[in-house]
Order: C-alpha cells, then sequence, then structure tokens
C-alpha cells in the first residue's frame, strides 16, 4: 500500500517522517481562498475539517489506489479564522489581538483510503502571555512568522509567548495529530508499532 501526503508543508513532512513509513508528497489541487467564500459562516473547526477532506480527496481523486493524508490547520479566536499575516505589521497586529488571551489551534486529519474517509480533529488551548509592544515586535523581528496563522512559529521562539498551552497530543500543534493518524493507519493495515 503506498502513503501519500497531500501537502507541501516541510513540518508536516518531517513529522509524517517520524513514523518510519515510507510516503510521498503530493501539493493537493485546491485553492483555499477560493473555496473559503462558498462555504458560508461555517464556524472555524467546520472550516479546518472542509479543508483538510478537500485537499485529502482532491490527491485521492489522481490517486485512487494509494491512502492518502490531508489536513489543515487553523488559528481561531472570538469565533474568528486569523490566517497568515504575510507582513511584519500584520503580524504584530496578530499578537497584539492574542496577548494575554486564550485561543484555538485548530488541526483537522483526513486519511482516505479506497474512498472510506477516516477523520480526527485536534484543538488545542493556548494562552499567551500579556507582551508589551517592544516584546511582539523583537519577537516578530527574529522568528519571522509571516506565513504562520497566529503569527507564531512554537517549534520555534514562539514558545517563549505562551502561558499555558493544553492539547491531547502535542504533534497536532506543528500540523498533524500523530496519536490519531497512528490509531487510524494501524487500523487500516500500516505495520506501525
Amino acid at each position: 500500500m503506498e502513503l501519500i501526503l497531500a501537502s507541501t508543508s516541510p513540518y508536516r513532512r518531517s513529522l509524517l517522517g517520524r513514523l518510519g513509513l515510507p510516503f510521498r508528497c503530493v501539493a493537493p489541487l485546491v485553492e483555499e481562498e477560493a473555496i473559503k467564500p462558498t462555504l458560508g459562516s461555517i464556524n472555524p473547526r467546520e472550516l479546518a475539517e472542509h479543508l483538510a477532506l478537500a485537499k485529502a480527496e482532491s490527491v485521492a481523486r489522481l490517486e485512487s489506489e494509494a491512502t492518502v493524508i490531508g489536513g489543515d490547520q487553523l488559528v481561531a479566536i472570538d469565533g474568528m479564522v486569523l490566517g497568515k499575516p504575510g507582513s511584519i505589521a500584520a503580524a504584530v497586529e496578530q499578537l497584539r489581538r492574542l496577548s494575554g488571551r486564550t485561543h484555538e489551534l485548530i488541526t483537522a486529519l483526513v486519511v482516505i483510503q479506497h474512498g472510506k474517509v477516516y477523520a480526527h480533529t485536534d484543538v488545542t488551548s493556548l494562552t499567551l502571555r500579556p507582551l508589551s509592544l517592544e516584546q511582539t515586535r523583537r519577537y516578530v523581528e527574529a522568528d519571522q512568522p509571516l506565513n504562520c496563522s497566529g503569527s507564531y512559529k512554537l517549534e520555534s521562539r514562539g514558545i517563549t509567548l505562551f502561558e499555558r498551552i493544553d492539547s491531547a497530543d502535542h504533534s497536532a500543534i506543528t500540523g498533524i495529530p500523530l496519536i490519531a493518524l497512528t490509531t487510524i493507519l494501524g487500523t487500516i493495515g500500516f505495520p506501525v508499532p
């Protein structure tokens, strides 16, 4: 059985590599920004789940004999999704909004094998320390989290921003909930310990 990760993310590639299973990566044929307006007013969790499924399905249609893993991750606060900031100013603004508050990191996972869909969603609760404008600017300059939703990189200096992180599966924070994925893959016939 061939295993395909429907992603070009180096973070997801590295996480999946930890399982020791051979796999290859295929870019999903999904234009997220084009899909979002068509979904209406769904909540952040439903959005992440919809995008994870769309990514996995886009690759599964092309690779019907393979087992395909898709995922999506987003940051939400007050029921609103925070996208990738794209600029230093926008990153500072996002972190100022999160400063001293708790938000959610939603990581949706979908595995498709022979048309059958297995899904899991991990919701991590994160609380930022109260941060001064100077601390926020210093962090953004150092880590350059311009392509990261929420404007932080937990795997880098971003960990210093946090007061508390509550997660059932720490690996979900980086992009794939490996505990759930291992369970799913073991159930459908992959040799995981």
